[in-house]
């Protein structure tokens, strides 16, 4: 009996080896692919699981039941191309030298600056392989493009100038530009993810899907738009919702391809827009925030933004006010990238996505003007549950200095920024704006530095 004992000992201490052996020699778990889709110029209020069912998005709704949601998220930027900046690189969009609007006519104010890293690059370094399918907007000219930042495969339009419109439009693809006729911008884009994603299944891919919907000029099928304005719905709001119900449908496509290739759990998948909704496109829900795309005010710069990354985040919501400027240093520590030489601005909330406590917010800033930046205009702090306004004035190029006083809002408990209590609050409004002065200096410092 004690000779039969033995030998099973024996046996369970060789098999417990063999499994610590197998062990230490099994392969690491392959590293995350990732897709960070962005709409552009969509409202928080173009979602229906947001907006009482005005619009139709059932397969956003499921991305967003299906990930960490951030209920306080806002981009970098009231506008596209310093958002995409920003987004881009981790740094304030000032600091990259992308501050304007119109690459056509601003070009050196649209360009990311040379020595600036991107997440591109930066996965390109670790092995992924890169796409970029849609709209670049941050650098027009050759030393500029797309595949000099870290793209690999590159389906885009880099400025806006090759939209004539939704079915009529250019795409530069493999370094020739080809243009199409009668076909659906947002399916195309749709389609040529989807294909990325089958082309590279077997590896690590970073793909970024740059989305024109719902950015004008406004246009969808005409029985889409109709069954919104049967319901009362304006004609140019039909005709964006119908959009962003074009939208929904190519990314259910694309989660559709994940499922079916057996991806979805390698695969984390990021949603936001740039910005808040154009006012030129007409009037729809946001919420009652005030502002909307180009004011620094709640409704131009509060923006969806999910990680949706099943098996691995717990499905959630999250308060922490999450900033465009936080996704490259989240992404380099999600999926073990190295950092870039230049410093960021934002902070990592990667383990917060893994369930530990939210990491302390840093102040956030925000402002834009067309042309060189004045910061006096459309500026704005964040500190905490306290939010600092240097007013918009122009949508235009100021004229020079604005003399409109500063404003101070207490978000929670006014978050429409209705009520300015910086009379109330004299300490707290020196403050801020001390240290808007103070983030107003070193950002233009850098935004001016010399290059490499």
């Amino acid at each position: 009996m004690m000779r039969a004992l033995r030998w099973f000992s024996s046996v369970c201490l060789l098999a417990c080896a063999a499994l610590l052996a197998a062990s230490a020699w099994a392969e690491p778990a392959p590293p995350p692919n990732v897709i960070l889709i962005l709409a552009d110029d969509l409202a928080l209020g173009d979602l229906a699981s947001l907006n009482h069912g005005r619009t139709r998005t059932p397969h956003l709704d499921r991305l967003i039941a299906s990930g960490v949601w951030f209920d306080r998220a806002t981009s970098a930027s009231a506008v596209c191309a310093p958002a995409r900046a920003a987004l881009l690189t981790g740094r304030y969009p000032h600091r990259t030298g992308v501050v304007s609007l119109t690459m056509r006519t601003e070009p050196a104010l649209t360009r990311l600056h040379r020595d600036e890293t991107t997440l591109a690059d930066l996965f390109t370094a670790r092995g992924y392989r890169t796409g970029l399918v849609g709209k670049w907007h941050v650098g027009l000219g050759d030393e500029w493009h797309p595949r000099r930042r870290g793209f690999a495969e590159v389906a885009c339009f880099v400025g806006d100038e090759n939209i004539k419109s939704y079915d009529d439009f250019s795409l530069e693809i493999d370094g020739a530009l080809r243009r199409f006729e009668g076909r659906y911008l947002t399916d195309e884009l749709s389609d040529r993810a989807i294909e990325f994603v089958r082309r590279h299944r077997a590896a690590p891919f970073f793909l970024h899907l740059a989305h024109y919907a719902p950015h004008r000029p406004l246009g969808a099928p005409a029985d889409l738009v109709k069954t919104y304005t049967d319901r009362g719905f304006p004609e140019n709001t039909a005709t964006v919702y119908a959009m962003v119900e074009i939208l929904d449908r190519g990314i259910g496509a694309l989660l559709a391809t994940l499922d079916e290739l057996r991806l979805r759990e390698r695969t984390l998948v990021i949603f936001a827009s740039d910005n808040g909704p154009d006012p030129l496109a007409g009037p729809r829900f946001n919420h009652e925030r005030r502002g909307a795309k180009y004011d620094v005010f709640e409704g131009g710069i509060r923006v969806p933004l999910v990680f949706s990354w099943p098996g691995t985040f717990t499905p959630g919501r999250s308060e922490f006010p999450a900033h465009f400027t936080d996704l490259l240093p989240t992404l380099a520590d999600l999926c073990e990238l190295s950092r870039p030489k230049l410093p960021l601005d934002g902070v990592s909330f990667a383990a917060h996505l893994r369930g530990a406590p939210a990491p302390p917010a840093p102040l956030r800033f925000w402002q834009w003007n067309r042309a060189v930046p004045n910061y006096t205009h459309n500026l704005a702090v964040r500190d905490g549950d306290w939010k600092f306004v240097r007013p918009p004035v122009t949508r235009n190029k100021p004229a020079g200095d604005s003399t409109v006083a500063p404003a101070l809002y207490h978000l929670p408990t006014d978050p429409n920024e209705a009520t300015d209590l910086a009379v109330r609050h004299p300490d707290r409004l020196a403050r801020l704006q001390a240290a808007a002065d103070a983030w107003a200096a070193s950002v233009e410092a850098d935004r001016t530095r010399r290059q490499k």
